[in-house]
């Protein structure tokens, strides 16, 4: 003992004295000056965002080609609002001139940039429709909020008023997006604070951990706002509040490993400083190991096509980086600044001889119990826990991730699904929400002809100035005249008219995805080419391009995860097996989840780009409690042989690792808070999953299948040869 004293004395005299106080000062005071400089970001966000579904899609996608050149056959860049009013019973000509009245009043309100269309009456005669030109300079929920609350107050009572279209549902989702800068963020912090003092039972130390992630997350804010801001990344609602979520989950699960280290150090160390250098060494390798991996998969979403994933890649990579430096930088500091007064009423002792005699782990609590399991019954625990899990990929198959519309992408009410509903009851379900199609002029009566011998589509206009709304109906054989009896020129831009295409369903309907996938087919079958763009070619293009990448990015994102892993663990057949398990448990969370949301929380269906983000998250971060695992594991066997090692990795780690695992998982439930499908759907398939992946897969499956195979899965480095030393009492 005389000989530990001597050489722990010899170290403390090493660093200086000055060193030792100004360096964490130092790193304190940096992290604070970031803070400070990014807090403000906070309700910036919005201003370097865009919820517009055609601004993701690849170059390529006739809805995105369409979409660049439609300024060119309109002087308006206005933002189309269609007004619907519906009565009980059918509404009289002084009705129609009544609403007529209130209709032209709206030109006057400063955030209608343009004339507004007549009241258009259905052919039942109990409602009329109105097209309200929003001004793009204006706050569109605020716009449509206006709109609505002057449409309320100036009809009568016995017609009901909604603002749907373009205008309407994006309004919605922004409003749904603006819950993340102040409840998203105050639930996530909320439950991580709660669980932080559950496990801890402390005070000081669960406000530092907490510290390092939002410092962390303000920070990264800070990075990703200018990088949007100088369009080097694209930023949406939905990419910002995966950032918030990640950024917390991550920044507090690597704090709890190194927090498990700090402790473990102070009891073998007197010296703070020294235990505070073994710590951090200690969790170098599993941290920056663990983010590389999370980072790695995060970057393969820039093989995506669309945008909407490609950008959360690089996004949510800087949140990760500044999840590991707080870590490995802010915390350490903080908590050699408070030292063992951190962990009060708690303090752990210096008690080097407790350690020895305990032979490095603890001899009893819950994860002394798993071990023992693990070690008299290997082969039985990791077949039972595999079929378990098979239970659940079993209704993989059922999950329905084809697409939902865009009125049900909102959770709870919603005043432009309401309208939409309305609109498709009176009128041409596409009303307002043509299919736009561009083609060169000569074509146009061709197109009009495939267009109107579809069953699909009301009708058919062509842009023109001469007429008043803006459009004049053609026909196959070319355009009608003008009630004057003039035929109206149309609108040609290099050779090239649009037209629109009024469909039958509406616009967001799985109906009206066909019906443009029919059209596009029954144009190449004559030979016509055209791009067919609008609301609903958007959805079909953004579909496709999920499909596509879906596809595409789950193998690539093994293969790099299990390079990464062959690399860290130098070997072939540990980072096989742990592939394996990772997809093994993501796959029973997507059947779980498939069954849930069919037969419980009856979901219409999935956008497809659900799965690809919860296998992404799932398999990067369920990858991180495996290599929190294995490493340890790899640090034992060296010196205890395989099996040993096993034993004592998972019996040191086992609680911090389902610490982490549940902090994760309360961080991503906390998405449901906002009230987008897209979101609740990831909540609990990252959540559910990250359970599955710390409570089953890591706890029994991992430990008892290595535990089985033995130094085998070392293969083939030199651990395989390896002999275990005296079995560990437990």
């Amino acid at each position: 003992m005389s000989t530990s004293i001597t050489t722990e004395n010899k170290k403390k005299s090493g660093p200086p004295r000055l060193m030792r106080i100004f360096l964490p000062a130092l790193l304190i005071l940096v992290w604070l000056v970031g803070a400070g400089v990014g807090g403000p970001y906070f309700g910036k966000v919005s201003e370097v965002s865009s919820n517009s579904q055609t601004t993701y899609l690849p170059e390529s996608a006739d809805a995105t080609q369409v979409q660049e050149q439609l300024g060119d056959f309109t002087d308006s860049e206005s933002i189309p609002a269609i007004v619907v009013m519906v009565s009980d019973e059918p509404l009289t000509q002084q009705d129609i001139t009544q609403l007529n009245e209130v209709v032209a009043g709206l030109s006057e309100l400063d955030i209608v940039s343009d004339e507004v269309s007549p009241a258009i009456p259905s052919e039942d005669g109990r409602a009329v429709q109105v097209f309200v030109p929003l001004n793009p300079s204006a706050e569109l929920t605020e716009s449509v909020e206006k709109l609505s609350e002057t449409l309320t107050q100036q009809t009568p009572d016995y017609v009901s008023t909604y603002v749907t279209g373009p205008a309407g549902f994006t309004a919605d989702l922004s409003a749904a997006f603006a819950g993340i800068d102040g409840l998203l963020l105050a639930v996530a912090l909320a439950a991580v604070l709660v669980i932080l003092v559950i496990v801890y039972r402390s005070f000081i130390l669960p406000i530092a951990v907490l510290a390092t992630s939002l410092f962390a997350l303000t920070v990264a804010l800070l990075v990703v706002w200018w990088l949007a801001k100088w369009d080097i990344l694209l930023l949406s609602g939905q990419t910002q509040g995966i950032l918030f979520i990640l950024v917390i989950g991550a920044a507090t699960d690597y704090s709890l490993l190194y927090v498990a280290r700090f402790r473990e150090e102070l009891r073998v160390h007197q010296d703070k400083a020294l235990a505070t250098g073994k710590a951090i060494r200690a969790s170098v390798e599993p941290i920056l190991a663990s983010g590389s991996t999370v980072i790695a998969g995060l970057l393969c979403l820039l093989f995506s096509d669309l945008k909407s994933n490609s950008t959360l890649g690089p996004v949510a990579s800087v949140g990760i980086i500044f999840a590991m430096l707080s870590a490995l930088t802010l915390l350490p500091a903080l908590l050699f600044v408070f030292g063992r007064v951190a962990f009060w009423p708690k303090r752990p002792k210096y008690e080097p001889e407790v350690v020895r005699a305990e032979n490095g782990i603890p001899a009893t609590g819950i994860w002394s119990k798993v071990a023992r399991l693990v070690k008299h019954h290997p082969r039985a625990i990791w077949i039972s826990t595999l079929i378990v899990l098979l239970m659940g990929v079993a209704f993989v198959p059922t999950m329905n991730a084809d697409g939902v519309s865009q009125s049900d992408l909102i959770l709870g009410a919603s005043e432009a699904r309401d309208g939409q509903q309305a609109l498709g009851e009176h009128f041409p379900g596409g009303s307002g929400s043509p299919a736009y199609i561009i083609v060169d002029e000569t074509e146009a009566p061709r197109v009009a002809d495939v267009v109107l011998n579809n069953d699909d589509f009301d009708g058919v206009t062509v842009s023109s100035a001469d007429s008043p709304s803006g459009s004049a109906p053609i026909t196959a054989d070319g355009i009608m005249p003008l009630s004057s009896g003039t035929a109206p020129n149309p609108i040609v831009v290099d050779g090239q008219v649009l037209l629109q295409a009024t469909l039958i369903e509406a616009p967001d309907s799985e109906e009206a995805q066909n019906a443009i996938r029919r059209v596009r087919q029954a144009l190449a079958d004559e030979n016509i080419t055209a791009l067919v763009g609008g609301v609903t070619a958007t959805s079909v293009d953004t579909n496709d391009a999920s499909l596509h990448d879906r596809n595409l990015i789950i193998p690539i994102v093994l293969l790099v995860i299990l390079v990464i892993l062959i690399l860290l663990l130098r070997s072939i057949v540990a980072p096989i097996l742990l592939i394996i398990t990772t997809v093994v448990s993501f796959a029973t969370a997507l059947g779980v989840a498939a069954l849930l949301f069919n037969h419980v929380f009856n979901f219409p269906g999935a956008d497809p780009a659900v799965p690809l983000y919860g296998f992404v998250f799932l398999v990067a971060l369920g990858i991180d409690y495996n290599i929190f695992l294995v490493t340890r594991i790899r640090e034992e066997t060296k010196a205890h042989g395989t099996r040993q090692g096993i034993l004592r990795g998972l019996t040191v780690t086992g609680g911090v690792i389902t610490s982490a695992g549940v902090v994760l998982a309360a961080t991503f439930a906390a998405l449901y808070v906002i009230p987008i499908l897209f979101l609740a759907q990831i909540a609990f398939i990252v959540a559910f999953g990250v359970l599955i992946d710390t409570l089953l897969v890591r706890a029994f499956l991992v430990p008892a299948l290595f535990y089985d195979i033995g130094p085998k899965i070392w293969w083939p480095s030199k651990l395989t040869t390896q002999k275990d030393q005296k079995q560990l009492e437990l």
